[in-house]
């Protein structure tokens, strides 16, 4: 059975009922950074990893806040992705940091999911993310496979 990607995002929380309170109240629910990881990048920049780790189809949910140009990136927990902070355009934040967000269906309060969460559990790996980013901006052919 799958489930949606809204309630996969409810179900990373300690208090998924909570979650969905806040989002029948249209708030924005924040979920705290301990099922998956927090990558902050901005806008533009994630727009173009996006369509570079598109179409190697190694994309995971990703969060966007355009009225201040922020993106959020999901990924696996572990030292990769602690890895990704030597990154100056990237930030790492703290496992337990707060995601505020919407459904992943919704769009709310000047955020949106440019890569929905489709209940999989999918994440984006932080190696490739870093590649994305980094200074040649490409995946290792290996990456296409």
């Amino acid at each position: 059975m799958t489930i949606s990607g809204t309630d996969w995002l409810a179900s990373c929380s300690p208090t998924p009922a909570d979650v969905r309170q806040q989002w029948a109240d249209e708030g924005l629910a924040g979920i705290p950074a301990v099922a998956w990881a927090v990558v902050e990048a901005d806008l533009m920049r994630s727009i173009d990893a996006m369509q570079i780790l598109g179409r190697a189809r190694k994309l995971g949910p990703v969060l966007a806040y355009p009225e201040a140009d922020r993106a959020w990136w999901l990924v696996p927990h572990g030292p990769e992705t602690l890895a990704l902070d030597d990154l100056p355009q990237l930030t790492v934040h703290a496992k337990y940091w707060r995601l505020r967000c919407p459904p992943a269906h919704e769009y709310m309060h000047g955020r949106g999911w440019l890569e929905k969460p489709d209940g999989s559990g999918r994440l984006t790996d932080p190696v490739d993310l870093g590649a994305a980013f980094g200074p040649t901006s490409r995946l290792p052919v290996e990456a296409f496979g």
